[in-house]
Parts: C-alpha cells; sequence; structure tokens
C-alpha cells in the first residue's frame, strides 16, 4: 500500500501541539477493498481520505473500539435508553435532504469553537459522503421528526462511528449516548465484533465519553489492547 504524510500544523484537539497524518494514497477504486483492514490498523475515514495520526513527538491519539459481543450497558446507560424510549429507529444507505439542516443547526450551537465551525453544505457533504464507500445512516424520529442521525461506515469486523449529529434542544436526553448505543446493538444484531469509535485522547476532555463505553480495546504499538475496567 501506499502512503503519504501531511505537512504539521495545528492540533485540533491538544493545544500547543502540532499534528501531522499517514494517508493512505491508494487509487479510490481499491480503497473499498481495504478500507476495513485498514480500520482494523488503528486508520478512520473522514469524506474520501483514509488516515492515522503520524506525530514525531505525541503518541496521544489511540484508535479505540467496542467489543461487541462482550458488551453490557450500564445503569446510567441504561437510564439513557428508557429516556429515550419514545425514539423510532430507522437505517438508511443513502444520504438525506433533511440531514443537513439538523447537521448544520448541531454544528453552529453546539461546536461552534470547533473546526467544523461554521457549517457549510459542502463541507458537511465533503466529510460524510464519499465516493468508494457508502454509509448507513442511523436515523432517530420523535413523531415523525428526525431528531438524530449516526452516520456510520460498514467493515467486514464491525462498523465505525463516523459522526453523529442532533437536535441540540434535546442534549438533555444524553444523544451521543444513545446513539452509540444504537449501533453497539447493531452490531450485536448482525454478530459484528466491533464498534470502532475514532481515537481516544484522554487529555482531550471532549472525548472522555468514549470511556464509558465497556469492555473496549485500543490500538497502541500495533496491537490492540484491552482497557482496564476502570479507566
Amino acid at each position: 500500500m501506499k502512503f503519504g504524510i501531511t505537512q504539521a500544523f495545528d492540533c485540533s484537539y491538544l493545544p500547543d501541539k502540532k499534528e501531522q497524518l499517514l494517508v493512505c494514497v491508494e487509487p479510490k477504486e481499491t480503497l473499498s477493498d481495504i478500507f476495513s483492514q485498514l480500520t482494523q490498523s488503528g486508520f478512520r475515514r473522514s469524506g474520501e481520505q483514509i488516515y492515522r495520526p503520524h506525530c514525531n513527538n505525541c503518541s496521544a491519539c489511540q484508535s479505540i473500539r467496542v467489543i461487541s459481543r462482550a458488551f453490557s450497558p450500564s445503569k446510567s446507560q441504561k437510564r439513557v435508553l428508557s429516556k429515550n424510549r419514545d425514539i423510532q429507529i430507522k437505517i438508511s444507505d443513502h444520504d438525506n435532504p433533511d440531514y443537513y439542516p439538523l447537521y448544520e443547526r448541531y454544528i453552529n450551537e453546539v461546536h461552534n469553537d470547533g473546526a467544523m465551525f461554521p457549517a457549510t453544505y459542502e463541507q458537511y457533504t465533503s466529510f460524510v459522503n464519499c465516493e468508494w464507500n457508502q454509509p448507513l445512516f442511523i436515523e432517530g424520529y420523535i413523531k415523525d421528526e428526525l431528531i438524530g442521525v449516526a452516520v456510520t461506515d460498514v467493515l467486514d469486523d464491525g462498523y465505525s462511528a463516523l459522526y453523529t449529529f442532533f437536535n441540540p434542544e434535546l442534549s438533555a436526553r444524553s444523544l451521543g449516548t444513545f446513539f452509540i448505543l444504537q449501533q453497539i446493538a447493531l452490531c450485536a444484531q448482525q454478530d459484528k465484533a466491533y464498534l470502532y469509535l475514532g481515537y481516544q485522547i484522554d487529555d482531550c476532555r471532549k472525548m472522555n465519553y468514549k470511556k464509558n463505553f465497556y469492555p473496549t480495546e485500543r490500538f497502541i504499538h500495533d496491537k490492540w489492547v484491552l482497557s482496564p475496567k476502570n479507566e
């Protein structure tokens, strides 16, 4: 496989840090065949690009995945499921015009201090959609109103949670947790071993929710290692 390394740029998660990415530069027609293999090796998709952090003096980013076959929701996660039992789940394999207005509102109200602000339609499509890969869209509805979407990539051994966005007015429902639980449940229903959650950075407060799903494994020194339960 062929790879390239980006120039160093300001880290999106840790202040005063620089980051570089290792990017797969194989032809698009071959990326779909190697996507699962690369994800199993700590890579992740963003739009058309498959990448992995490749920083000279920092190893804070660790790919993390939930072992779906061994997962059991905690008491707090059971409360989230109970709180949202009125949400109807549907699964689609194509983008929907109703998604972008919800995404735009979510980015501009919830993540207006992040790199994705302000949201634009071009940024949304270049991030979510992919010529060589068709993600799933896990939709949540309350009384026929779309309230959230989890964009999920399909892998040989599981699913990869690309991004979730939802109605900011419903933040008290813990919809981020709710949609992860839906993706884990989908893995279990289809006998898929893992839900990949992207990268965990322990010093980044916004990422620490990923530790709440146990058991998980982290990709450390080119192998998957079981995370301590009390981390």
